[in-house]
């Protein structure tokens, strides 16, 4: 093996054991979560190796970067999931390539993706983000709608053409009550998941849990974690 896939190689086997390991502690089983390698600021040929190394599902939080990444590994079997803060002038071009959104958090960002969808002939999965430290009706520092806002945002991705509801997902907050209480804020979106499928049953992903905090997430019940630096390492910036 090259030296980048032997150290991808050991990363992930770090992180798989991490999680089969943060399984057993909770009763579940390994294939109960998701491993999503989040790959932002890292090449194509990355990518490549991992799917080498039996990664199917990775992330991006950039358009910008994404989009050429996306067309270079257009041949391999890859579930590419939208995970940043999307914007409308955007939106064409990540519904070409995402299977899975997962930073829907207004209405008109529904609107446009669905349009979207429909002119790409493709179906897209979303998540709505849930951000624990926006007030009532608000936008959440790092994105997300209010949890009050989720049961509005979830009718309209249910009634949108070419868009499945898929979940919600999370990123632990900076501020607010949660703040340095990772666990306690998954289990809080846990409970706003469980709300969610008594009126959208099929929609049962929990995506929460990044490097640092992926044990919490996996004791919480995530289904999906999003592991960046853990399995890629520290590396500068694409361009």
């Amino acid at each position: 093996m090259t030296d980048r896939k032997t150290e991808l190689a050991e990363n992930l086997a770090r992180v798989e054991e991490r999680i089969a390991s943060a399984c057993a502690a909770a009763g579940r089983k390994r294939a109960d979560v998701t491993l999503i390698v989040v790959t932002k600021t890292y090449p194509a040929s990355d990518v490549r190796l991992l799917h080498e190394l039996g990664v199917r599902h990775v992330a991006e939080n950039r358009d910008q970067d994404a989009a050429p990444k996306a067309a270079a590994c257009a041949d391999l079997d890859l579930t590419w999931h939208f995970v940043g803060q999307l914007q409308t002038n955007k939106v064409r071009s990540v519904a070409s390539y995402a299977d899975m959104v997962q930073s829907i958090d207004r209405a008109k960002l529904i609107g446009s993706l669905s349009t979207a969808a429909v002119r790409a002939g493709r179906e897209l999965g979303c998540l709505i983000q849930v951000a624990l430290d926006a007030e009532s009706g608000e936008r959440g520092e790092r994105g997300g709608v209010a949890p009050d806002g989720i049961a509005e945002l979830a009718a309209l991705v249910d009634q949108a053409p070419g868009l499945r509801l898929g979940g919600l997902m999370t990123v632990a907050p900076l501020a607010g009550e949660y703040a340095g209480r990772q666990r306690a804020a998954f289990e809080r979106l846990l409970e706003f998941s469980s709300r969610l499928r008594g009126d959208h049953p099929a929609a049962n992903m929990v995506s929460a849990g990044m490097s640092a905090d992926l044990e919490e997430a996996v004791a919480a019940g995530a289904t999906h974690v999003r592991v960046g630096t853990a399995v890629l390492g520290v590396r500068p910036r694409l361009g």
